[in-house]
């Protein structure tokens, strides 16, 4: 990672638009991965089925009705458990080289324990990786997108220690049963995300506890260490036989200064460090461990409280190295921009304290008609590209979720705009930054559960009628749209998702 000075450096000309120059065209290379995303929770249903253990959503969803939007849960979802062949058929049709999903932990271990495995979990993803391969579609597998057992939970979840055992001994599992299969695997979905459910006031991230700048930093600190004991697992005894690759899929918006002054610049290098660097520092950077600017902003909060101990844990040496280098590439989940000043707000204390920064967004950027957070800021995710290329060693990534959401209209014509803009300025980043970025996957091939949101938000390129119990599946215009992209590797001129 570079000094804090070459990284504002780094960083004014990322803001300043001082890109290498180099060749534009609209065509991805011909080895270029394209597919599609979806998470257990949020198509499966069967929550219950054929002896699932209850999940953290399923807990909070029963005993808080009120904290989903629209009354939706996951029961049922879009039923994938049942109709996981008809997803397959979508997804062939598509034209994907990988089908992005996630297993459910519940599903397979009941309590999360290694003694208690449920075979007909097993077998249903079994089904469902022999099914995808049988029709040319690589199973890239996300162990972990944020359906801990309840059982675990009640120990404390993520901000017990003891939590890292178990995870080894779910990714153990893991590779026995389906490495021989399953070439690519993420670790965890967005920890950005799913650690609020720590720390959130409002209690809408299962499970609820409501810890700012305590239990958030603690599960940040427990999944970090859960990840690197995963990689070490498989790179001491299943790489040399199985032949895969291991990471972790990060989630961060670009933070954009809102000026061009070196304190409003000085406070998006802040943004992204609290939002990605958090996470990214101890795997992606040089040196490993903290970025040292939350080191020390978090310690001096702390002391400032009268803490005898700083609010964020602090690893071993021997742990830093570790963690240190625990990847195989860098899943990216990207989806809006930010503009950023310094200022204080949020819980004393909370992380978002402790960053010292104030968002606000540009009037001026489209906004999807059901998600207000997602302003349509294309030119931000190439910044984030090459921001990540400039400050983490060039990773290979993969775009592991991009999309657009909106209330499920057929004639989706702002989702294509999305998604042509947003593929363009991936281009520019490999064209004309030199990112190395190998892959990019669509969120999501089905409208599914949007968590708290219900299905007040749909990201799908796949309409589903839930008031209908059979659960259809309709192709939308943006999936015959991604479907020329993928099968001609070129972004396509038209909007209108021509068959």
């Amino acid at each position: 990672m570079p000094s804090s000075r070459l990284r504002l450096l780094l960083l004014v000309a990322v803001v300043r638009g001082a890109m290498r120059p180099g060749a534009v065209n609209n065509r991805f290379p011909d080895d270029f991965l394209f597919g599609a995303a979806s998470a257990s929770y949020q198509v499966e249903g069967g929550w219950d089925a054929d002896g699932k253990g209850e999940g953290i959503w399923d807990r909070m969803f029963h005993e808080h009705p009120e904290f989903s939007r629209d009354g939706q849960n996951g029961d049922v979802a879009d039923d994938s458990y049942h109709l996981y062949k008809e997803d397959v058929k979508l997804l062939k049709e598509l034209g994907v080289n990988h089908y992005r999903f996630s297993i459910s932990w519940p599903r397979i271990m009941p309590t999360g324990e290694a003694n208690n495995i449920n075979q007909p979990g097993i077998d249903y993803y079994n089904n469902l990786i022999n099914e995808l391969l049988d029709n040319g579609i690589q199973p890239m597998v996300t162990m972990y997108h944020w359906d801990l057992p309840q059982w675990l939970q009640d120990l404390g979840g993520w901000t017990n220690p003891i939590i890292v055992d178990y995870f080894e001994d779910y990714a153990r599992v893991l590779y026995e049963t389906y490495g021989d299969r399953v070439k690519w695997w993420s670790t965890f979905n967005e920890p950005k995300s799913f650690i609020m459910g720590y720390s959130r006031d409002d209690g809408l991230i299962a499970p609820s506890i409501k810890k700012p700048g305590v239990g958030d930093y603690l599960a940040t600190h427990h999944l970090l260490i859960a990840h690197a004991r995963a990689y070490h697992l498989y790179d001491e005894q299943y790489r040399a036989k199985q032949q895969g690759k291991v990471s972790i899929a990060l989630n961060t918006d670009w933070h954009e200064p809102l000026t061009n002054s070196t304190e409003d610049i000085a406070a998006a290098d802040r943004a992204m460090q609290f939002d990605f660097g958090l996470f990214a520092h101890p795997i992606f950077s040089t040196e490993g461990d903290y970025p040292p600017l939350l080191r020390e902003r978090i310690d001096n909060n702390s002391k400032a409280e009268g803490r005898t101990r700083s609010r964020l844990p602090v690893f071993s040496k021997e742990m830093v190295e570790y963690i240190r280098g625990t990847y195989d590439f860098l899943g990216l989940n990207y989806y809006s921009t930010t503009l950023v000043t310094s200022g204080l707000t949020g819980d004393n204390p909370s992380r978002e304290r402790d960053s010292g920064i104030i968002e606000s967004v540009d009037p001026s950027w489209p906004t999807s008609p059901s998600s207000t957070w997602l302003k349509v800021v294309p030119w931000g995710l190439r910044k984030l590209i090459t921001w990540i290329h400039q400050n983490y060693n060039a990773p290979t990534i993969v775009i592991t979720e991009n999309g657009y959401s909106d209330h499920g209209t057929l004639e989706d014509t702002e989702r294509i705009s999305y998604y042509k803009s947003h593929m363009t300025e991936v281009l520019k980043a490999m064209n004309e930054d030199g990112a190395h970025v190998i892959g990019y996957t669509a969120w999501s091939i089905l409208d599914n559960l949007e968590w708290n949101s219900g299905y007040t938000e749909r990201f799908g390129v796949c309409y589903v009628n839930i008031s209908d119990p059979a659960r259809p599946r309709t192709p939308k215009a943006s999936f015959y749209y991604l479907k020329n992209v993928f099968q001609t590797h070129e972004i396509q001129d038209t909007t209108d998702g021509s068959r």
